[in-house]
């Protein structure tokens, strides 16, 4: 085959088609046409995700009596399963009616997700899960949403001839909150899709300093400001483009600066535009800004420094937060963490963290207290295509499952029932004597069961120690 040859063969993997629909361009009145086609543009970022979770399917089912509901999203097929989450069933639900209440408006949506649970349970998996989901959605006509920039600024203002917006907003917010009401009721923007649509936020100073530049040059001609200088675009979410989706890892005392989540000042563009508070001269890339639309994911929050503490409840309650030098700037994204048991019960004994208390939604995630959920995700990583030089004696992963389980499992209270036959219970299996209705009382009766053991990862390690130990 000649080098023009394998270079095309290659070619026909690219999807050109893709590529410019995602980067449509439009002018204003293309978007107000796309919005009375399909009002769900328009979404929240707690609608947008809890939307993206439903629409991959969901499984009902019966356990000891109770219905429950697996969402098929958290298994993720798409990449075979590669993160998959097994057992959790009780702990997801939980989240997603803390996600569809703060769809609604209900008021989680004013407050920080928090994963709690032991080491290697799945909390960095679950988030992680949902940052990619959230890439895939953002691609799909479902789960597609616009942001805008300013062009054909030369002449008008000084310094670049094209700006986007730094947070990626929302088109309409260039519409004046004084008569966007009445404008959303013109368009019939509620007709379309289950959640209330709400823009009520306002531009973000860097987009409102040029707003109202241009509208003092056009004398106030709102339709010459829109139809001259704005052009709508598709957004994209991309956690390595820094667009919509967010990660802020504390790292030591010294370290450490609150602008890493608000941005900060560009002394270059100081010596264009001629002062540090003009917002064109600030670095909206803080990963509050950047998140925005999204999601940010806090690894470790309880960690954080107590200078983060006053950007991240105004994040929190008033969706806002405060760039260095500028007003209150609107928000609009789900802010998740994840932390360990050791931090969280020094949350608790922290009378200065109450506030931070007060605005958090906490979620456990324990371990697996179902045997055959453990076993899947030892054979996930040792199943015969992955292991292929070594043998594995039989049930030698089932053995492991068992013996990690029956570390986290609480003794029984009934003198006739071993830890065993207790395992053996919540695995769905029938001993004399016990009725799904026992089942639930027993679960009811622990006060830490799934909080404490050993970790599927060290299971994990001592096994994989075993397949490549030279030892005979």
């Amino acid at each position: 085959m000649s080098s023009e040859n394998r270079l095309a063969s290659l070619a026909k993997h690219n999807k050109v088609e893709e590529f410019r629909e995602l980067s449509w361009e439009g002018d204003f009145n293309d978007y107000l046409a796309i919005i009375e086609e399909d009002p769900r543009v328009l979404r929240n970022s707690w609608q947008r995700l809890y939307d993206m979770i439903v629409a991959d399917g969901m499984e009902e089912f019966i356990d000891n009596k109770k219905k429950m509901v697996r969402y098929n999203f958290f298994s993720d097929e798409r990449e075979e399963g590669a993160s998959a989450i097994f057992g959790l069933e009780i702990p997801l639900m939980r989240l997603m009616d803390v996600f569809k209440a703060a769809a609604e408006g209900y008021g989680p949506e004013k407050r920080i997700i928090l994963l709690h649970g032991p080491v290697g349970s799945a909390k960095s998996t679950i988030v992680s899960l949902i940052k990619r989901g959230l890439e895939r959605y953002s691609r799909s006509p479902e789960g597609r949403s616009y942001t805008f920039e300013w062009e054909h600024l030369e002449g008008v203002l000084d310094g670049d001839d094209i700006m986007p917006c730094p947070i990626h907003e929302e088109p309409l917010h260039l519409i004046p909150l004084e008569w966007r009401s009445e404008a959303l009721k013109e368009l019939n923007v509620d007709r379309g899709g289950h959640w209330k649509i709400d823009v009520k936020k306002d531009l973000c100073p860097s987009c409102r300093f040029i707003f109202q530049r241009l509208m003092l040059h056009y004398e106030g001609d709102w339709e010459k400001v829109i139809q001259n200088h704005v052009k709508i675009k598709r957004l994209i979410f991309s956690e390595k483009d820094r667009v919509g989706i967010g990660t802020f890892q504390p790292k030591d005392e010294k370290n450490q600066d609150s602008t890493e989540l608000t941005g900060d000042i560009n002394y270059r563009k100081i010596a264009i535009y001629g002062s540090d508070s003009d917002p064109r001269a600030f670095n909206f890339d803080g990963e509050f800004c950047i998140a925005n639309r999204g999601l940010i994911e806090f690894v470790e929050i309880l960690k954080l420094d107590v200078a983060f503490l006053y950007d991240l409840l105004g994040a929190t309650q008033e969706q806002k937060i405060k760039p260095k030098k500028f007003a209150q700037t609107d928000i609009d994204e789900v802010i998740i963490g994840h932390t360990n048991e050791a931090e969280y019960r020094r949350l608790l004994n922290n009378e200065f963290m109450e506030a931070l208390r007060d605005r958090t939604i906490k979620i456990d995630i324990p371990y697996i207290t179902r045997l055959d959920e453990e076993i899947r995700i030892y054979e996930k990583d040792f199943n015969e295509r992955a292991v292929k030089d070594v043998h594995v004696a039989p049930h030698s992963l089932d053995v492991a499952a068992m013996w990690a389980l029956l570390t986290r499992l609480e003794q029984p209270n009934r003198p006739n029932l071993t830890l065993i036959q207790k395992m053996k219970l919540y695995n769905g299996k029938s001993i004399p004597g016990y009725t799904p209705d026992n089942v639930k009382e027993l679960r009811k009766e622990t006060k830490r069961e799934g909080m404490d053991g050993i970790s599927p990862r060290y299971v994990q390690d001592k096994i994989s120690n075993a397949l490549v130990s030279r030892e005979g």
